[in-house]
């Protein structure tokens, strides 16, 4: 049962923050999430609950593009949150792989790959801070079944993890998609989730598993911060992977377009990677991405979030890039 502040904006958000509020909300989180503290824990956690709730409602009522909401992660401090859940920021400035200057072709008002039927459902990535690798094994599952005309296949994030460190990949603590597809290039592709399952750990590289999928040509980059050349790549080739930078309010996302304008725009600055899986340019005043997470399907639009395009929001067009098949 979802928890009676999601959803409510403005009505719930000029809810009085009571004892008796703060405790029931709680008590909704912990039985929602199956939350069990020890004694010692359980003030500590109340009071990082009651002023992320705090945050939450104060966001709401002030009738922002976005809205936010309770989540599995409300009980944590956002320090909490970058450990487990973002790499270390990464310089994105200089990813591999040749430059692909796209033509400007008509660009359709919308397109969501999602619905086409070429994306995998949503992952988690869990308690570790390898987003670069669901992003680069979740656009790669897309474009390989747009290229076989076949279901989308479920592609193994932790061989990346495990396996791509010789390319200046570092596991749980970060890397880049354009690295890793050329990773998947060098090693000549990627087993299954089922021959490989994830552990959200770094491990040992496994070298005697079946190999699916290859990406025989690379990558390509998208021009840095080129936001119409990202938009004719995801039109016309399928999902891309991008980066960008979380801020605090970005762990408790619940709908609408995020615009938060204090976050950077920097190449430098990008800590969470994720799969560009569409866009709506259909209202001129609010067009947006479509992207694909890996923190589960519970969390944003059913695993999904939309972020404002044509500003470079959050660094979103500094570090994009897909792979190059047949």
């Amino acid at each position: 049962m979802k928890l009676g502040l999601v959803g409510l904006g403005l009505a719930l958000a000029a809810a009085s923050l009571s004892a008796d509020f703060v405790h029931n909300e709680f008590q909704a989180f912990t039985q929602q999430y199956d939350r069990v503290y020890s004694r010692q824990e359980f003030p500590v956690r109340y009071q990082i609950f009651r002023e992320n709730l705090e945050k939450i409602i104060q966001h709401n009522q002030e009738g922002h593009s976005y809205t936010l909401g309770i989540n599995e992660f409300a009980d944590w401090t956002f320090e909490e949150f970058t450990a487990k859940r973002l790499m270390a920021p990464q310089n994105c400035s200089a990813t591999g792989g040749a430059n692909l200057r796209l033509p400007d072709p008509y660009l359709p008002e919308f397109v969501n790959w999602t619905a086409r039927g070429v994306v995998q459902e949503v992952k988690n990535q869990m308690h570790c801070g390898d987003c670069w690798a669901f992003s680069t094994i979740g656009t790669l599952e897309a474009h390989w079944a747009l290229y076989t005309h076949q279901p989308p296949l479920n592609l193994s994030e932790q061989q990346l993890v495990d396996c791509a460190g010789n390319f200046n990949n570092f596991g749980c603590n970060g890397g880049l998609p354009s690295q890793a597809f050329e990773y998947i290039h060098y090693a000549g592709g990627v087993t299954s989730e089922e021959e490989y399952p994830y552990t959200a750990l770094d491990g040992t590289c496994r070298t005697d598993l079946p190999l699916y999928a290859s990406v025989p040509f690379g990558s390509a980059n998208i021009t840095y911060q080129d936001e119409d050349e990202l938009a004719a790549a995801v039109a016309y080739i399928g999902p891309v992977s991008i980066a960008f930078q979380v801020l605090p309010d970005f762990m408790h996302y619940s709908g609408g377009v995020y615009n938060n304008v204090t976050c950077s725009n920097s190449p430098a600055n990008v800590n969470h990677a994720v799969v560009a899986v569409g866009y709506d340019a259909s209202n001129p005043d609010s067009q947006y991405w479509i992207v694909k997470n890996s923190w589960g399907a519970a969390w944003g639009l059913q695993g999904y979030f939309w972020i404002q395009k044509g500003s470079n929001r959050c660094g979103l067009a500094d570090c994009a890039s897909f792979p190059l098949l047949g």
